[in-house]
Order: structure tokens, then C-alpha cells, then sequence
């Protein structure tokens, strides 16, 4: 008898042993960022969230670790324009789920067998989106279409991606770019119109050095003009301005000096000249600057 409950002993005390390791062996940690699906024997049971969680040993099971952080995948495909040039693209998806109510994460844990299937249909359904874009446009835009390309793509998958359960942060197209052949040609277009720009540029830089050196030689003339007709008023004026005492004597000293330089230079020729008191008198009233006025008028 005491070897009987000796091995009843034993045996209760490994069932226990047995069951206490079972029941901590179902006890698990949901880390922060995660969420995980319960499932039921096949079915849809419950979400665990982050923190310390349990699940029923052999009834329940874990059947999806769903992220709910940020997550990135690259891209990279290639469109074709409206006139037949190839366009190649890389680009970065940011996406993650849209919230973690329990619709939201049912839907993100069974629409896709797998989160590389996922994956997949996201990223056909941008290069989808991209190439019929592209496709309406010519090759000479594409290069300046970045945000437009951005803001299309959004448009058009926010809807299923909202029915997956998921929200597109962020599309970076990082490098566009055409085969060998078309860059080279492009290259030779912009090169042309750079020259054609730059000969524009020069001829109407010289147009404009011919424009102004024409102005200023009219403004030259002008000035000169200006200068030598206010000089006469100057002069004019000048004079009015003296005594007529100092202008009598100016034009007396001017007389002789005439009758010096006769008297010098007359090589033999004899020059009557009458210089008698009244005729001197007369010469003098004859210049005197009212005389001359009224000879004027």
C-alpha cells in the first residue's frame, strides 16, 4: 500500500508539474507596436494587445502578428509616355494600418493570405497608377511631374487601401529617369535652346548699347546746344548788366585798337578817318547802348 500511494503521489504530482507548465507556457507578451490575432479552432477569436496576454492551451492559437507601425517598401518600375519614350522610376512607399480598432485589424489579417501579398498588390496598384499617368503625357513634363505623380497616386489608392485595412503615409519618387538614347537627345535640345536663348540675349543687349549710345549722343547735342545759347544769353546779359560808363570805355579801347592795327598792318593803303571832338563825340553816342536799342526797334 505505501508503494501504491507512493506512485499515485508521483503521478498526481507530474500532473500538476504538468499542467503548471502548460499554463505558463500559454501565458505570452504582445510587444508595444503589435497586435496579435486569436484564433479558435480556425475561427476568429479575439485580438491580444500589447502587454502580458493568455490564451487557452490547444483550444486557442495565435494566428497573426500584425505591426501597426510605419513601414517602407521600394519601388522600382518603369512607364511609358504619350510619345513612346521609356521612363524609369524609383520610389518609397510609407504606409501603415489605419487604426487598430478590431474591423480595422480582422481586415488586415484575412483580406491577404500573407503580408507579402500585401505588399504585392500595393505595389502594382501605384505602378498601375504611375504608368496611366505617364502614359497621357509627353517625356518633355515628366521630369517636372513629381508632386503631381504623388498627388494622383494618393487619389487613387487611398480607396482599396482604406478596404485593406491600411493608409498611405508617403510616396517619394526618388529618380526618374529615360533611357541612354532619349537623355542624349535631350540633351541636345536643351543645349540648342540655351544657344538660341543666348543669341536672343546678345542681340538685344546690343540693340539696347546702339539704343543708348544713340540717346546719349542726341542728349550731347542738346547739351552742347543748350550750352552755347545759354552762353550767349549769359553774355548778353553780362553786358546789359555793365555801366554804360565802362561800356563806352570797352568800345573806345576796341576803336583804337582798330586804328592801331590799321596804322600797322595797312602796307601802304591810306585810310581817311575822321577823329575830330564831335566826330569822336558822335562815334561814342552811336554806341551807347540806348542808341543801339532804339536802332533795333
Amino acid at each position: 500500500m505505501e508503494l501504491s500511494s507512493i506512485l499515485l503521489l508521483s503521478i498526481g504530482g507530474g500532473v500538476l508539474l504538468i499542467t503548471l507548465i502548460v499554463i505558463i507556457a500559454n501565458y505570452f507578451t504582445v510587444s508595444q507596436g503589435y497586435i496579435y490575432v486569436i484564433e479558435s479552432f480556425g475561427k476568429y477569436k479575439r485580438l491580444a494587445t500589447p502587454g502580458l496576454n493568455f490564451k487557452k492551451p490547444i483550444v486557442e492559437n495565435i494566428r497573426r502578428k500584425i505591426s501597426t507601425q510605419n513601414t517602407s517598401s521600394d519601388l522600382s518600375f518603369q512607364a511609358i509616355t504619350e510619345d513612346q519614350a521609356n521612363v524609369h522610376f524609383k520610389a518609397m512607399i510609407l504606409y501603415t494600418v489605419k487604426d487598430s480598432d478590431e474591423e480595422t485589424i480582422k481586415k488586415v489579417a484575412y483580406k491577404f493570405a500573407s503580408p507579402e501579398d500585401f505588399v504585392r498588390a500595393l505595389t502594382r496598384t501605384i505602378e498601375s497608377s504611375i504608368r496611366a499617368l505617364v502614359a497621357t503625357k509627353k517625356q518633355a513634363g515628366i521630369l517636372g511631374m513629381r508632386s503631381e505623380i504623388v498627388t494622383h497616386v494618393k487619389e487613387h489608392v487611398d480607396t482599396p487601401l482604406e478596404e485593406w485595412g491600411y493608409h498611405l503615409l508617403d510616396l517619394q519618387i526618388n529618380d526618374i529617369t529615360f533611357d541612354e538614347e532619349i537623355i542624349a537627345s535631350m540633351s541636345r535640345v536643351v543645349v540648342a535652346l540655351n544657344n538660341k536663348t543666348a543669341a536672343e540675349n546678345e542681340g538685344e543687349a546690343l540693340k539696347i548699347k546702339k539704343t543708348k549710345e544713340a540717346e546719349a549722343e542726341k542728349a550731347a547735342m542738346m547739351i552742347n546746344a543748350e550750352g552755347v545759347s545759354g552762353s550767349r544769353e549769359i553774355l548778353s546779359k553780362s553786358v546789359k548788366d555793365l555801366d554804360e560808363k565802362v561800356i563806352q570805355m570797352l568800345l573806345m579801347d576796341k576803336y583804337c585798337e582798330t586804328l592801331r592795327n590799321v596804322a600797322e598792318n595797312g602796307a601802304g593803303k591810306i585810310i581817311f578817318m575822321d577823329t575830330s571832338g564831335d566826330s569822336m563825340h558822335k562815334l561814342i553816342s552811336n554806341m551807347e547802348p540806348g542808341q543801339v536799342k532804339e536802332k533795333k526797334a
